[in-house]
């Protein structure tokens, strides 16, 4: 065959494949605007495309059987990703719900994928033998605010076996009557029991459970419009029920609202486990359990701070981890960073999943795609 009929035939069935396969032949080369070779990390430790063609990649979630679930905010679509060779990078992806309110928070149990809108909790029932056809989804729940503003959700069933469902203020800093505003909710798998678990949260958008307390941990977004560098983003543990953590009458534990401060007082609340960078919009946050990294790596948590939006010098678009002694965080240092170059960013941090093999994924809703992080022993 010449050659020019084999590159002919060859470049047709790329483009056939792309189709098929949602985008995996498009990633075999050089993607414009992606550079992930300006990632810096720690020696020893290198970063890969994982997924490409996933506009807007958010929150993520692992079935048992490693299809990759995938949220997004802005488009409103659900995605599901599969590694079918094992080869460490993703050849089929699949849309599995289009046309959702905000779907940004996905989680996975028994078989069902659960999927967070604004308003409501869909499910979609024995999902893994269905990615081609996905059926019409389970209203699990519908008795969330509609608000928009900070209304998407992230969630995660925990220790418990109930599913934990925050509501956001819809707001940058208020007083509502609604009781579910500012909050971290749970309730049973089907629906049942929705209870108030936490207040006083302006905004999460991660957490996990201590792998050896079960308490639950959770990042949350300052307020804005009070400077540069006040207040901090925070991470909080709640180790019961009912605690109230400030908002909106104090910020970080210890700085007054401006409007609300005068309200009540800082000392009745509970104070964050962790200051950490103002207005990093740290969101996805992941306790490492694995085997691959270095041994003084077990038990981190690492976040995905998303970056500033109105700050005038940007900060955050990095991954951040968390070392701790015992349940109490002794530091706080840069684990990856290199998305923002010279004041911009061509890409933005958003969730963070530990893999069975160890390694560490990263979703990246500006660029829309998925990273993996391995650690390779020298």
């Amino acid at each position: 065959m010449p050659r020019m009929i084999r590159n002919m035939v060859a470049v047709w069935t790329c483009l056939l494949v792309s189709l098929v396969l949602a985008g995996a032949c498009r990633s075999a080369a050089p993607l414009e605007g992606l550079y992930p070779e300006k990632i810096e990390l720690p020696p020893g430790f290198s970063i890969a495309l994982y997924a490409t063609g996933i506009d807007n990649a958010r929150s993520m979630a692992l079935s048992p059987n490693g299809v990759l679930f995938v949220g997004t905010r802005r488009d409103g679509k659900v995605y599901a990703v599969v590694d079918s060779d094992r080869d460490h990078r993703a050849d089929r992806i699949r849309v599995l719900a289009d046309g959702l309110n905000m779907p940004n928070g996905v989680a996975f149990r028994n078989g069902s994928l659960y999927v967070a809108e604004v308003n409501r909790i869909l499910r979609y029932d024995d999902i893994e033998s269905r990615l081609e056809s996905p059926p019409e989804p389970v209203v699990v729940s519908s008795r969330f605010p509609s608000d928009g503003h900070h209304g998407w959700k992230y969630i995660a069933f925990g220790p418990d076996e109930l599913l934990y469902v925050p509501v956001g203020a819809p707001c940058n800093v208020c007083e509502k009557s609604d009781e579910r505003f500012s909050t971290i909710m749970r309730m049973r798998p089907d629906g049942r029991d929705l209870e108030i678990f936490a207040r006083g949260v302006r905004n999460t958008v991660g957490f996990d459970w201590h792998p050896e307390t079960g308490e639950l941990w959770f990042t949350n977004n300052g307020r804005d419009w009070m400077g540069d560098d006040l207040p901090p983003d925070t991470l909080h543990r709640a180790g019961v029920g009912g605690l109230h953590f400030g908002f909106p009458y104090c910020h970080g534990g210890d700085i007054p609202d401006p409007e609300f401060g005068s309200k009540r007082s800082c000392d009745e609340f509970t104070p964050p486990a962790l200051k950490l960078g103002a207005h990093v919009a740290a969101l996805g946050m992941k306790f490492y359990r694995g085997e691959m990294f270095p041994p003084h790596y077990k038990g981190s948590i690492f976040i995905a701070e998303h970056g500033s939006w109105n700050r005038s010098t940007p900060v955050g678009y990095r991954i951040t981890r968390v070392v701790l002694q015992g349940d109490l965080p002794i530091r706080y240092e840069v684990f990856a960073r290199g998305w923002l170059q010279k004041e911009k960013a061509w890409g933005r941090p958003v969730d963070v999943l530990v893999m069975p093999d160890g390694s560490l994924l990263v979703s990246d809703d500006r660029a829309g795609v998925i990273y993996r992080i391995q650690y390779q022993r020298r």
